[in-house]
């Protein structure tokens, strides 16, 4: 099982800098090029009538401010072809994530389908818990099945469930949305705790430059950055 890099985080990440970035180059440029025409027109309108300006002067003084304006626009260029690899590399990513399974903080899912014959899920205990247990119910709220975990050490832990069948082999329970509650016991009390679902990617639709993807599953869809893990 694999978790959802730092990497595929950091890309999203360096695009919205990129963006940042390349907004203020630009705009600084426009700003010293906008000073530069200001300083020559007063520099013009100053100048003594009996003894203006040298040419050679004026000509060095625009000749530099082409280079300036020169490697601006290779700044610039470099800048979109940054961004333009970057949303590349995160489209690439968003694609590897079709087809797999991410784990999405929740607690309902849908159970007993012939693309979810099961449910997998996670949770994590910041500390032990001499009991934990995961109750299970249906779309009426009624409680179907509790699962005994017993003493649980600290940390993420992963649980599955799937409805029994009879002797025939057929469900005893319909298809449908299932809700997973787990609890832990302190003090002689049970207390809920974040669980953590697993859906199928079934789609992932990129933002502007590749910032804001979701995830879309049968479940709904999430931005990445809920996205726990990836892989069952």
């Amino acid at each position: 099982m694999s978790t959802v890099s730092g990497v595929n985080q950091n890309v999203f990440e360096q695009i919205n800098q990129t963006n940042q970035t390349s907004s203020t180059s630009k705009s600084q440029t426009e700003e010293d090029s906008d000073m530069f025409m200001r300083l020559m027109i007063a520099q013009l309108q100053n100048q003594d009538p009996s003894s203006p300006a040298d040419t050679s002067d004026f000509m060095q003084q625009i000749a530099t401010m082409s280079q300036v304006e020169s490697i601006n626009q290779l700044n610039t260029s470099m800048n979109e072809l940054s961004q333009s690899m970057l949303s590349s590399q995160a489209a690439l990513q968003a694609s590897a994530m079709v087809g797999q399974s991410v784990y999405i903080p929740g607690d309902t899912g849908e159970v007993g389908t012939q693309a979810n014959p099961y449910a997998h899920g996670s949770f994590n205990l910041e500390t032990s818990a001499s009991d934990v247990r995961i109750k299970v119910y249906n779309s009426s709220g009624s409680l179907v099945d509790t699962m005994q975990l017993g003493s649980v050490e600290q940390g993420e832990h992963e649980f599955a469930w799937q409805m029994a069948f009879d002797e025939d082999g057929n469900p005893e329970l319909p298809a449908g949305d299932y809700t997973f509650t787990v609890e832990r016991l302190d003090d002689n009390e049970y207390s809920a705790v974040d669980t953590n679902l697993a859906y199928q990617v079934n789609s992932v639709t990129l933002g502007e430059n590749g910032i804001g993807m979701k995830v879309n599953t049968n479940a709904g869809s999430f931005d990445v950055s809920d996205v726990k893990k990836i892989g069952v």
